[in-house]
């Protein structure tokens, strides 16, 4: 029977304030594939960036490696087969008892995401293995995966799943979900599209969740 990957990444934070340094957004980004690809090609760039004495002193990390790096990155990950998804969720829009706690707000993101998601990518007898990256304190690391095993539960079309919450540094498929997600999260943060333009191709959804909402709650 068929197994989907399905590897996700999260942008943003639980500030859900204006003060310097909260997200407007919270991006809720997945990286589905038939196999882990991506993940190999990425090993083997570390590798061969580690020859040229490239500066890559750990895992691959959007937002704290070089141009350079992240150029050899989306290089590399581009002629890859693998279907992107991202619900954007406008923070200021979401009403206080949806937000009243990161793990309620979380488990909102993860259920409107995967009920359009999920059945579009699995059918009835696959299997499907959802990796997400790892957040917080190891209580909040639980809950989360909690939510999202739950969520799951709720939309997939298959019985024959398991849902996993490793660190982004152990598994280089979340790595290029990282990268993934980070170029969605400038083009919505900033405006910078150079990186989005990169993968376009690949993102099959890209959902904002709260386009119709006209009231900001804070």
């Amino acid at each position: 029977m068929p197994r989907r990957f399905v590897f996700a990444d999260e942008s943003g934070n639980f500030d859900f304030t204006r003060n310097p340094g909260a997200s407007k957004y919270f991006i809720l980004t997945t990286l589905t594939a038939t196999d882990c690809t991506v993940g190999q090609t990425l090993l083997d760039l570390r590798r061969s960036l580690a020859w040229e004495g490239v500066g890559l002193n750990s895992e691959f990390h959007a937002t704290a490696d070089l141009q350079v790096i992240r150029n050899r990155v989306f290089q590399a990950i581009a002629p890859i087969g693998f279907r992107l998804d991202a619900t954007i969720l406008e923070k200021c829009k979401a009403q206080p008892p949806i937000r009243d706690t990161p793990e309620r707000f979380y488990k909102m993101a993860w259920y409107l995401h995967t009920k359009y998601v999920v059945p579009q990518i699995v059918q009835p007898g696959d299997e499907l293995l959802v990796v997400g990256a790892s957040l917080g304190t190891k209580k909040r690391r639980a809950l989360f995966h909690a939510a999202v095993d739950d969520v799951i539960r709720q939309v997939s079309p298959t019985t024959q799943f398991r849902v996993a919450s490793w660190a982004c540094s152990s598994d280089p498929c979340l790595q290029a979900t990282d990268y993934c997600a980070w170029a969605i999260q400038r083009k919505w943060e900033s405006g910078d599209s150079r990186s989005y333009d990169l993968i376009t191709p690949k993102i099959a959804s890209e959902f904002d969740a709260f386009r119709v909402g006209g009231t900001s709650y804070y």
